[in-house]
């Protein structure tokens, strides 16, 4: 199970997101390739903030610009960070079943 967001869930869902939650959907909105403008309705942001995450996913080499076309691509390194990010919430999700204690006591 994927913490990444999609069109069914709620807008209070995304009233409350983190830093790391929205820089999740921003590299999964651009896993194959979008435009600023596809990475912004993907994750839910203003121009502005769109304009200062890119910039800094940028700087981190998680995300790269490709002039000719005009798209956001991933770089392996943002891969990388996507994927772990998913195991981590697929590790913590409460909805889990199989990974809560039984009993507390």
């Amino acid at each position: 199970m994927s913490l990444i967001y999609n069109e069914r869930q709620s807008f209070l869902d995304l009233k409350y997101r983190s830093r790391t939650d929205i820089i999740a959907m921003i590299l999964q909105a651009a896993i194959n390739g979008a435009t600023k403008t596809r990475i912004m309705y993907g994750a839910y942001l203003s121009y502005a903030q769109v304009k200062e995450y890119l910039s800094f996913l940028i700087e981190k080499d998680l995300i790269r610009y490709e002039e000719g076309s005009a798209v956001y691509k991933l770089t392996q390194k943002g891969v990388q960070l996507l994927r772990v990010y998913e195991d981590i919430s697929d590790m913590i999700t409460v909805n889990d079943q199989k990974n809560s204690p039984t009993s507390l006591s």
